[in-house]
């Protein structure tokens, strides 16, 4: 049951990086994958930080968005045009 929360709660923290990038993500199959992926770094991000957002829906929700965003940003690091 938690891989099912944590599948839907990355679902919607892609959707809300791509809106948040403006044109930066690659479509919105491949940021919900990267939110998806996002909550993951960012779960373990905020865990060797020692930041805690909270318990609950929204502190998860904030916590996998702001990992997807930087999941997006290094993914457009290495990206070249």
């Amino acid at each position: 049951m938690e891989l099912i929360y944590i599948i839907l709660i990355g679902i919607a923290a892609g959707f809300l990086a791509g809106w948040l990038m403006k044109g930066k993500g690659f479509g919105w199959i491949i940021n919900l994958l990267l939110g998806i992926a996002g909550s993951l770094i960012g779960g373990w991000l905020f865990g060797i930080l020692g930041i805690s957002l909270g318990s609950g829906i929204l502190g998860t929700l904030i916590t996998a968005t702001i990992g997807a965003v930087v999941l997006i940003f290094i993914v457009n690091f290495f990206k070249k045009k």
